[in-house]
């Protein structure tokens, strides 16, 4: 095929500069050359340095803060691949933003993520790499491949080394109902039992524990969830394992951590005991913080675009 015989090429977006460079490394292959600048009113300009002719290019750009900026960049990026006749073009969008609204919640919502899966579709994408979609379902609003990693491997491989021989005395917790299957998969991986936050949400970012289903007195416990915005909810929780299931010590991993508003402080006042993320968003100097860790998903993401590239199948190990 013509992209296979003309190599691949990975450019970054502004949003995810040091993820892009560790994927080339990982690949052993440059990032491109790519100008991205504003003009004087905000708007952004784009410009390729290098040709993509028959090349299968795979642009890097996480959609986070500031979320349309980002994304605008990347439709930009697609756009000018696409006019300077890449042989194919991918999206990889390790945190794919507006996620969150899925459905229609009530009446006269919109559905923005189906919004935004037609507008990546009409720029010139022809195909999507992302990483742990807030709602799996999002997959079938495009009518492009999409290529769907999992981080809950990243989290088995990093608390298995830490509770070695100590897993009687480990139970994972799904924050709400809506993700007790994505915990019962990790606590069946794991060889543990299994808990849930029992919750309401009055309104957007707030919720309230009502109760802890299952056994986590005396426990050491691992909160698994897909992003954390605010942090509210998640230390609400945390709270709740301690003050209410006498939860011995509360662990908690998230494939993308947002941590808008006041979550760092949040989280520093929070008696979790470590809170462990993936890169999939750039953690910025002001948010690093002891209790936070940060594991790298460059060489996941890097094996991918080389499957992805020479045709290899994808789902039989991820």
């Amino acid at each position: 095929m013509r992209f296979t015989e003309n190599g691949f090429k990975i450019f970054s977006g502004s949003a995810s500069k040091d993820m892009s460079l560790e994927i080339a490394n990982v690949l052993e292959v440059p990032v491109g050359q790519m100008e991205v600048a504003k003009f004087s009113d905000g708007e952004i300009k784009v410009s390729l340095a290098e040709t993509v002719r028959g090349v299968d290019v795979f642009l890097v750009q996480s959609t986070c803060f500031p979320v349309n900026d980002n994304l605008m960049e990347l439709l930009i990026m697609i756009d000018a691949c696409r006019r300077a006749s890449a042989g194919r073009i991918t999206a990889v969008m390790p945190y794919f933003g507006y996620a969150r609204q899925d459905r229609k919640a009530k009446p006269r919502d919109p559905i923005s993520a189906k919004l935004i899966a037609d507008v990546l579709t009409s720029a010139g994408a022809n195909r999507v790499l992302t990483m742990d979609l807030h709602a799996l379902q999002i997959q079938g609003f495009f009518n492009i491949p999409v290529d769907h990693l999992i981080g809950a491997p990243m989290f088995f491989k990093y608390f298995s080394e830490k509770f070695n021989g100590k897993k009687e005395d480990l139970v994972i917790v799904s924050p709400d109902v809506g993700s007790v299957t994505r915990t019962r998969v990790f606590a069946a991986k794991m060889d543990v039992l299994m808990a849930i936050v029992d919750k309401r949400r009055p309104k957007a970012n707030m919720c309230e524990v009502l109760n802890i289903i299952g056994n986590v007195q005396d426990k050491s416990v691992i909160i698994l969830d897909d992003m954390i915005d605010t942090a509210g909810t998640l230390c609400n929780a945390v709270s709740a394992l301690k003050k209410i299931g006498g939860a011995k010590d509360v662990y908690a991993c998230a494939t993308h951590g947002i941590l808008s508003g006041d979550a760092i402080e949040i989280i520093k006042e929070s008696p979790m005991k470590e809170l462990v993320l993936l890169d999939t968003i750039p953690l910025v100097k002001e948010k690093k913080i002891d209790k936070i860790k940060v594991l790298s998903t460059a060489a996941l993401f890097a094996d991918v675009i080389r499957r992805l590239h020479w045709e290899e199948p994808v789902s039989s190990d991820y």
